[in-house]
């Protein structure tokens, strides 16, 4: 089986499909042949996601590309629209925040500096509003907790009890979003 490996100061050995090719991070003391073992323990579950990701890649190749015209005018609507659910929720969350940006992203909706500072994809604005505000929450929640933990998600289910379902939705129909951006012209 095909794969890149990439080495580095890590202690297990992990599994990835990226752009339809298998990465294989390792220990930099794994030998080939425990690499090869764990590759093979591994197949069905890299077998199911390559051809997840190749059905993925047929699927995008029909979806119509957004002119600049109109990813101008969604980052226009983002500015008008994300400021103001932005302020609403973080009363809701119980927190400040710094500097609200907007931008077309390839791979990501939203982030949050330790600074407080938020990032959002001008592409929500193609997501219904029950989406683009748990995204919103999200964000704002990285403000009590800069991690994935179960407190985290404590925090967003105690504004937002149906967020499951919401980052559902996008998890399903967020990558046909995301591939209507012309992955050849600049950022």
């Amino acid at each position: 089986m095909d794969f890149e490996l990439i080495r580095s100061d890590r202690k297990t050995l992990s599994a990835e499909i990226r752009n339809g090719r298998l990465l294989v991070r390792a220990p930099r003391y794994a030998s080939r042949d425990e690499i090869a073992r764990f590759i093979m323990q591994n197949r069905p579950w890299i077998e199911k996601h390559m051809e997840k990701a190749v059905a993925a890649e047929k699927e995008k190749e029909g979806i119509r590309k957004l002119s600049t015209e109109e990813i101008r005018s969604l980052a226009e609507k983002a500015c008008e629209t994300i400021p103001q659910r932005v302020a609403f929720f973080a009363g809701k969350v119980g927190v400040t925040y710094g500097r609200i940006t907007i931008r077309l992203q390839r791979t990501r909706w939203g982030s949050c500096s330790s600074k407080g500072n938020l990032n959002f994809n001008c592409l929500l604005m193609l997501t219904p509003p029950e989406v683009l505000d748990s995204v919103v929450v999200h964000e704002l929640c990285h403000r009590k907790e800069m991690n994935h933990s179960r407190r985290f998600y404590a925090e967003i289910a105690k504004v937002m009890p149906d967020y499951a379902a919401r980052r559902k939705w996008l998890k399903e129909n967020g990558g046909r979003i995301l591939a209507m951006v012309d992955t050849q012209a600049p950022e």
